[in-house]
Formats: structure tokens, sequence, C-alpha cells
């Protein structure tokens, strides 16, 4: 049996005018993030760490913003197109780790439909699929509210 792993990061600016999408969520607040796709943050970082852990060219490369096709696309299709790839070269997801690091708005009363809507997305049980909410203590930009910012790391494995 081969074990990877893969660790993803995302950051987008938060804007008005903007629907917010966390991890396939929409949560309500009075600005989205700015993006060529809904900008899911949590997503990309999600993508990004599946990726890494497969050795693919990262998100921005493989479903660039200078690519109209890909203009307003949901960040769930992305996703499920990343599955796609993992489940090619051979490999299932072990579990999947996140943060999602916001001041605002507060994320963890929105812990467990993240958690749903990503195991749901990635055909993995909910058990597989940790999210965590933090602050950035009000410092920098995350800290001054002016973006959202997340990590991911996955575990895959590959039996031979």
């Amino acid at each position: 049996m081969e074990t990877r792993i893969g660790l993803g990061y995302d950051l987008h600016r938060l804007v008005e005018g903007r629907k917010l999408f966390i991890g396939g969520v929409e949560i309500p607040y009075i600005k989205g993030l700015q993006g060529h796709s809904d900008a899911d943050c949590l997503i990309h970082s999600v993508c990004d760490a599946l990726l890494g852990a497969i050795s693919e060219k990262d998100i921005g490369e493989l479903f660039p913003d200078t690519d109209p096709k890909y203009q307003g696309v949901s960040s769930p299709e992305l996703l499920k197109a990343v599955m796609g790839l993992v489940h090619k070269k051979g490999y299932k997801i072990s579990n999947v780790d996140t943060v999602v690091i916001a001041e605002e708005p507060k994320m963890s009363p929105f812990k467990n439909q993240i958690q749903e809507s990503l195991s749901k997305i990635m055909g993995i049980d909910k058990e597989r699929v940790g999210v965590k909410a933090k602050t950035n203590e009000g410092l920098g930009e995350l800290g001054r509210k002016e973006a959202i910012a997340s990590f991911a790391t996955v575990l895959i494995q590959k039996e031979f």
C-alpha cells in the first residue's frame, strides 16, 4: 500500500456584491470572496492538497483564471474534477483535515454543514473530514476582516 499526504492553502479578499461560499455552503454575510470562480477558498485548498498528494499541477494551472470557461464556476465542480484525477490514479482518501481562518463571519455555526458538504462532494464518510474554524486574533489582513484563508491536509492511499 502506498500512502501520500498533500497540503493546500488559499486566501481570497472579501468584497461587497458577492455571495460567500465556504466548503460548498453559502454563508450569510454582507460580503463574499473575490475571484474568477465562486472563490470558495476552503474547497480550493482541498483541491490543492489533493493535487499535491497525486503530484499534479495546482488548481491555478488546471483551472486558470484566464480561461473564460471557469468564470463563475462552482468550486464543488472543480473539486469533483480533482476527485476524478485522484480516482484515475488509483487513490482513495483516508482523511481530509481543514482550517478556515476568518474574523467574520463566525464559522463555528456552519462547521457541521461544511463537513457534510465536503464529504458529499468527495464521496467519503463525514467522519473522514475535519473542519476547524479560527480567527487571526485581529492581526493582518485576515484580522482586519479583509480576507478569509484556509488550509487543508489530505492523506490518500493506493493499494497495489
